[in-house]
């Protein structure tokens, strides 16, 4: 679809102000229908088609002429057929120009916007020719256009463009926060965490866990395996709290902290372990 303004294209064919101007002749419009029969009508510069020219949804309008530039036949920079409505909204339709001048357009009803199939009225056929130059552009109405729509076909619809302007206040529900599982999900799986604690105890004692050198470990690294018991305990609380009422961005930092707590206290409380087994004490 083109709806360019031709304000553009009637500044350069009435810019210059020299004597000679672009000018046509040998003009026909033909009307061409694929039931058979060619109707032909001739225009000029100054005498446009009497009748309007009868375009069916099967049949092709062919405008041949040849451009002057003043006497000589020539070739513009600008040759187009604008076909208008009357409310003013128009389509232009660019011609095929040779160097001799000579030049054609073929239209047909597929060819023009829906606005302009709407129009109840005739449309208006303008020849627009200009070039750079001080030669004088030409507007020159040659014919006007009757439609005879396909009464078969569905008939042309067309949504009128969203117009600028203020819209109604939106008012957005955002959506609820997430919630915590019901209670009684959180006490049985916090139930049966606890249940193997004391499991963990028997495991230990099993395995041959010397509960009686814990004296003896404090005494020779006490503040490792402080620092290193506190820290299990400390992230323990810190999942609980993020479980309970902190947000990610809270979570995170107290988890690089303890858990560097962790690490390095862990290394010196673990050598120490390590250098009794060396010693043959566990």
């Amino acid at each position: 679809m083109r709806f360019p303004t031709v304000s553009t294209l009637l500044a350069l064919a009435g810019a210059a102000t020299a004597a000679s101007s672009w000018t046509f002749s040998d003009a026909t419009v033909t009307v061409s229908s694929k039931a058979g029969g060619d109707v032909v009508d001739k225009f000029s510069g100054t005498e446009r088609v009497k009748n309007a020219v009868k375009l069916g949804h099967q049949d092709t309008i062919k405008i041949s002429l040849t451009t002057k530039e003043g006497s000589k036949p020539k070739r513009p920079h600008q040759a187009f057929l604008v076909i208008k409505e009357s409310s003013g909204l128009e389509a232009p339709f660019p011609l095929t120009v040779k160097e001799s001048g000579k030049g054609t357009v073929r239209i047909t009803q597929k060819d023009l916007p829906v606005q302009l199939l709407r129009s109840k009225s005739p449309l208006e056929a303008s020849l627009i020719l200009g070039s750079t130059g001080s030669t004088a552009g030409s507007v020159t109405r040659v014919f006007d256009i009757s439609l005879k729509l396909d009464p078969n076909g569905p008939a042309p619809s067309y949504e009128a463009p969203f117009p600028y302007g203020p819209l109604p206040e939106i008012h957005h529900v955002f959506r609820d926060d997430p919630k915590n599982p019901p209670k009684i999900v959180s006490l049985v799986f916090s139930l049966a965490v606890v249940a193997t604690v004391p499991i963990l105890f028997v495991g230990w004692l099993l395995l041959g866990a010397n509960v009686s050198h814990a004296q003896k470990a404090l005494g020779s690294a006490p503040i490792s395996h402080a620092v290193f018991f506190g820290s299990l305990v400390a992230m323990e609380c810190v999942f609980f709290m993020y479980y309970s009422s902190w947000n990610l961005f809270q979570t995170l930092p107290a988890i690089g902290i303890v858990g560097a707590a962790a690490f390095l206290s862990g290394t010196k409380a673990l050598g120490e372990v390590q250098r009794r087994r060396e010693a043959g004490e566990r």
